[in-house]
């Protein structure tokens, strides 16, 4: 599919004398996360998906694009008015990088604008027979009947401010929608202008009233415009405009310097809704007048305006891609649970406890695919419930409002368990959700710490321990995503639930790391960051570089969300000239530059876009036929190899690697999800080919979890008679090789 929107990534061409760290040889972070919305937004445009999904979709792109604004665009501005002179890694400097960073925003702002205005809205009548109409449009019954909801539910909350010598510009906030108005007095006939603050939380779209059963909507920004001149009466209202301010969420604070961490969060908290304002969106009609009170008072440049069409805010479409129309959605797809957790085969071993099924062998669970309820939530309240657990201890760094997993923790502690808690308050844009568990956990007597100094402690860890025969015994699950269970239904992630001991012995040593001081702490399984996970990536490249030195095989598969990290990339393009083959299937931003002759021809790059958010992290290191391969919490990013607290496993079980060997596999082979990265920095949607099968990789893992209900089931008892001993010849990467082989030459 093609787009009108052009590339975001400016590749430049490569120096002929250019060694393995010149800038031209890497992408721009922030132009390359532009082109993965791009492929976000490509949904949206696609006419094989439902009509409500593809609204859905397009509401995902802009709230990524107002999240990237908030973060990215601030955090360049903020170092082109500090007169950073670093250039980026690609050579750029802050001042290059916000021309061209804002110049992409616009152009995907518009995108979208025209997206939802000449694309989804009349497919969504056509379709659908879901309307959003203007306020115009409408009969005078159904606007009186507006005008009545109007008066009764929003007019009283309404709070119009005016601006004039004795009332200042307002403080706008953080992507509020607001009316611009200006009116008359005829009497001195004098001009007035105020501000209006929309009420869009919860709704956005009212349903118009007497639609005869249609699915009919007005925007609430229509209704109050409609109807403002009631917050002025004897006033003659000229025009009212539509605007919308973005601030930069991109603030720095020193944690050495600060007392109280939690104090320092919520003064950041504060300061943010303070923030400066980086991007002012308008109406396309607003005249220039007010076009420039705006800008003057937000203190911005006309290159921060963006005009639009449409309804700004078009993150709300998720409230009309929710309407019930389910012939419009994709196929309801409901996670299955695996045999050695389901109902029936507990009763068939006499109710066996999920420590027992663990006992007979690790369990890896694939979400959505599989049931983050019966699978993560069991082992957690399976944990509170039992009077043999010890205790139990676990990161969280995001997770639902109403959390599962968070009251079963209560509930242990209720019943007298040692319950340790590691809540990342720094998680962004989560922080006041996690500070408001972290005290509700503290009330309840959980010994909750909020992680080390200087870093964001990204891992996902749970363990446990029980009392079995008179000694403790460590349960742990670790995990790619967060203990979340509505992301669990969308975000692929992956979980391992183990007894082995050594992991066990690892993770209480990560956890007294985190909740104490421990600066010199090691461990014999799991890779952790920052104190050995570089060095151990590292290393196991540098292994597959000597294979492929030596004449024989070397081979790396890594899955990720993003690759930034100027040094594993330097090594990534060593190992490519060496002879190393490496598929990376990177969902977002990658900096690395795949397909470049004498540095990267052995390097091919996809990024996997579809129903699901891909969000596991997989490491395949081949290891001349005796694989490795590493599941866990970190991308191939500096932040999370060097400022993030970080957890990978190794999967020692050959059935559970050729399981992940086979997702890699399917990823890289698939031509219905995924986009292939060429050396430009241009994304080509993969298509089958004459002849090819089709290979899409969420709707095949949808049927493996289906169908491994039964296959599962009957290894079961292959699995119980195996040896806790972890195997020494791990299953090789044939078939991968294989089937990579005939995919690449696609």
């Amino acid at each position: 599919m093609n787009l009108e929107l052009p590339h975001a990534v400016r590749a430049r061409p490569v120096r002929p004398d250019a060694d393995l760290g010149d800038p031209t040889l890497y992408f721009n972070r922030e132009l390359s996360w532009l082109d993965f919305n791009r492929r976000v937004l490509a949904q949206a445009l696609d006419p094989a998906l439902p009509v409500l999904e593809r609204v859905r979709f397009l509401a995902i792109t802009n709230s990524n694009l107002d999240e990237f604004v908030q973060k990215r665009v601030g955090g360049l501005r903020r170092q082109q008015a500090a007169f950073v002179t670093k250039p980026s890694p690609d050579g750029r400097l802050p001042s290059e990088l916000v021309r061209l960073v804002r110049g992409a925003v616009h152009e995907m702002q518009e995108a979208i604008d025209g997206a939802w205005v000449d694309g989804l809205k009349p497919l969504l009548e056509k379709r659908a027979g879901v309307r959003v109409l203007p306020y115009a449009s409408l009969r005078p019954g159904q606007r009186e009947a507006l005008a009545a909801h109007f008066h009764e539910h929003l007019y009283p909350i309404l709070t119009p401010m005016a601006v004039d010598p004795g009332h200042p510009f307002p403080f706008i906030s953080n992507l509020s929608l607001s009316l611009a108005i200006e009116m008359r007095d005829p009497r001195p006939d004098t001009r007035h202008f105020a501000r209006l603050k929309v009420p869009t939380r919860g709704v956005r779209w009212l349903r118009v009233p007497d639609a005869g059963g249609s699915h009919d909507f007005v925007a609430v920004e229509e209704v109050v415009r409609d109807n403002v001149s009631a917050l002025f009466p004897g006033l003659e209202v000229l025009q009212v405009h539509a605007f919308r301010v973005t601030r930069n969420a991109d603030l720095e604070r020193e944690e050495e310097e600060a007392e109280d961490l939690i104090e320092m969060i919520s003064e950041e908290l504060r300061e943010r809704q303070l923030a400066p304002v980086v991007r002012l969106e308008v109406e396309r009609d607003m005249p220039d007048q007010i076009r420039r009170v705006l800008l003057s008072e937000l203190e911005l440049e006309d290159a921060d305006l963006v005009e639009l069409d449409g309804e700004l805010g078009l993150e709300a479409l998720h409230e009309l891609a929710d309407v019930d129309l389910p012939e419009h959605r994709f196929p309801h797809w409901e996670p299955v649970v695996p045999a050695r957790l389901s109902t029936r085969e507990e009763e068939d071993a006499g109710d066996r406890s999920i420590f027992s099924i663990i006992r007979d062998g690790d369990l890896l669970v694939h979400h959505p695919y599989e049931s983050f309820t019966a699978s993560v939530q069991r082992l957690a309240w399976a944990a509170a419930e039992d009077p043999a657990v010890l205790a139990i201890k676990q990161t969280l760094y995001r997770t639902s409002e109403r959390s599962s997993i968070v009251e079963a923790l209560l509930r242990a502690a209720a019943k007298g368990k040692q319950v340790a808690v590691m809540v990342e308050v720094k998680a962004r844009f989560d922080e006041q959700n996690n500070i408001e568990w972290a005290r509700i956990l503290e009330t309840a007597g959980v010994h909750v710490t909020y992680g080390v100094l200087g870093l964001k402690t990204h891992a996902k860890a749970m363990l446990i321990i029980r009392e079995e025969d008179g000694h403790p015994r460590t349960y742990c699950h670790i995990g790619t995503g967060n203990y979340h269970a509505g992301n669990a239904r969308i975000y692929t992630d992956l979980g391992l639930l183990t007894c082995d001991a050594t992991i066990g012995a690892d993770l209480v040593r990560l956890f007294h790391s985190v909740t104490g001081v421990a600066p010199g702490q090691t461990y014999d399984r799991l890779v952790v960051a920052p104190a050995a996970m570089r060095t151990r990536f590292l290393e196991l490249i540098q292994r597959e570089i000597d294979h492929a030195s030596a004449g024989r095989v070397g081979r790396i598969i890594a899955k990720m969300n993003a690759l930034d990290d100027e040094v594993i990339v330097r090594k990534l393009y060593e190992a490519s000239r060496a002879g190393v083959t490496i598929d990376l299937v990177i969902r977002g931003h990658c900096s690395l530059r795949p397909g470049l002759a004498g540095v990267s021809e052995n390097i091919r790059v996809v990024s996997i876009i579809g129903r699901f958010l891909e969000h596991d992290r997989i490491f395949l290191f081949g290891n001349d036929g005796d694989a490795e391969v590493f599941m866990g919490s970190a991308d191939w990013r500096k932040r999370n190899l060097d400022s993030r607290v970080e957890a990978l496993a190794p999967i020692l079980d050959p059935d559970l690697r050729q399981r992940l060997t086979r997702i890699l596999e399917l990823a890289m082979a698939d031509n219905c999800l995924a986009w292939a990265l060429d050396a430009n920095g241009v994304y080509h949607r993969r298509e089958p080919q004459s002849g090819e099968p089709r290979v899409d990789l969420h709707r095949t893992l949808m049927e493996d979890a289906t169908r491994g209900r039964e296959d599962e089931g009957r290894g079961t008892r292959r699995r119980r008679r195996m040896s806790r001993a972890p195997a020494q010849n791990a299953a090789g990467t044939s078939s991968v090789s294989s089937s990579i082989a005939s995919a690449r030459s696609s």
